[in-house]
């Protein structure tokens, strides 16, 4: 990834711009269809249906939902509870949209975090979902450690009352790099998970370790480095209580010496940041 690469109208970014407002719209129809009783498999599936229809063939990972306690990831211990299940929706109860298409050979991975009705403890987790946007955003073009930067999350985490929840996915991960992804007529896919974008994750590992850095952004050691020129899916996810929420989204980061322009987000027209902004209208 080259410097000032901030613009528009250029073709990489747009490419992954473009699936990731495919997977919002996405996000946002199949919220509108969930009612009393719909399951997270039948919500999983939905998600599947409407991106095929729209000519997704490719996956990072298969769409994810998941309603109640365990929008929060409650008694998780293994992979296998990650995946949807056959708990019912009910009124109040959050929910949240995990999907992670790829279109055209490029590749989005969101989280969508929404509630059946009323529920001000959900939209209080969701208002604060803000401030860590910022910061991450800020500490990066820091060029803090990744490792410093999770650990930063995580006490404002603290400061405000919740629990980490994206300590309970697979190596503890607030994000992972995402790239461009070769088509094929037919993709396979693995525990969930696309065999083509496990094939440039696992070579960014190898890459990753030979030169000292690591696609995988955690709390341990690997990730004790300044973020990688590249592309990363980032996913701070808070709990209380039994109540989860989060947002997914791309974070661009460039080997630029303009702060603006070494790291910015992809997109800032996305459903969550148009609410913080409604928000503060309102306010």
């Amino acid at each position: 990834m080259t410097s000032a690469v901030k613009d528009e109208q250029a073709p990489e970014l747009r490419g992954f711009r473009e699936v990731q407002s495919l997977a919002y719209a996405c996000a946002e129809a199949v919220a509108g269809r969930l009612r009393p009783g719909v399951t997270e498999r039948e919500a999983a599936r939905m998600q599947r249906d409407w991106l095929r229809e729209r000519g997704v063939r490719d996956w990072f990972h298969l769409p994810f939902a998941w309603f109640g306690d365990r929008t929060a990831f409650a008694g998780f211990k293994v992979p296998l509870q990650f995946f949807p299940s056959n708990r019912k929706l009910e009124p109040g109860m959050p929910f949240i949209l995990d999907l992670a298409p790829v279109h055209k050979g490029f590749t989005a991975d969101i989280g969508y975090s929404g509630c059946l009705g009323l529920n001000p403890l959900h939209d209080r987790l969701l208002a604060d979902l803000e401030a860590h946007r910022e910061l991450i955003l800020a500490q990066v073009r820091e060029r803090r450690s990744l490792r410093e930067i999770y650990e930063n999350v995580e006490r404002l985490m603290i400061r405000q009352g919740y629990a980490n929840r994206h300590r309970a996915y697979p190596f503890g991960v607030i994000a992972h790099k995402v790239d461009r992804v070769a088509q094929r007529r037919w993709s396979p896919h693995v525990f969930g998970f696309g065999t083509q974008s496990l094939k440039g994750l696992m070579s960014d590992a190898l890459h990753g370790h030979r030169d000292g850095w690591s696609p995988l952004w955690s709390p341990y050691r690997f990730s004790d480095h300044p973020p990688q020129p590249g592309l990363w899916a980032v996913e701070p996810h808070l709990g209380f209580r039994g109540t989860g929420a989060k947002f997914e989204e791309i974070l661009v980061v460039t080997d630029s010496r303009d702060p603006e322009q070494s790291a910015f987000w992809l997109d800032d027209d996305l459903p969550h940041v148009r609410r913080w902004a409604e928000e503060r209208v309102a306010a």
